[in-house]
């Protein structure tokens, strides 16, 4: 039973940095994309960054890519997610995914995503 667990996640005051973890657990993810996203009070999930599992290819967006970093620990089944200079807007629930299938075309869509984990709050104040 493959688990994704998130965590590193709370309140947090602007301008402070946060590593938000995601533990992957119940199977091998050799072949997988895992990937971030956030979902905002009242908007839709939005894809942050993605890592290919065994060659650590990065996807990732161009208005996110200067203060969020992915990273993962193939050993130990992690996948980090690095954030620096938190602003409020970047309040949400965090969710790690892991999707069996993928293209560069599909990687950034929530549709893709064959598993998700239960999300880690960040709450970032002024």
């Amino acid at each position: 039973q493959v688990q994704l667990v998130e965590s590193g996640g709370g309140l947090v005051q602007a301008g402070d940095s946060r590593r938000l973890a995601c533990a992957a657990s119940g199977r091998s993810f050799n072949g997988y994309a895992m990937s971030w996203f956030r979902q905002a009070p009242g908007k839709e999930r939005e894809f942050i960054a993605a890592i290919d599992w065994i060659a650590g290819h990065v996807f990732d967006v161009e208005s996110k890519k200067d203060r969020f970093t992915i990273s993962r620990d193939a050993d130990n089944k992690i996948v980090f997610l690095q954030v620096t200079n938190l602003q409020p807007e970047d309040t949400a629930v965090y969710y790690c995914a892991a999707a069996r299938r993928y293209l560069a075309q599909t990687v950034k869509s929530a549709t893709t995503y064959d598993y998700w984990g239960q999300g880690t709050q960040v709450v970032v104040s002024l």
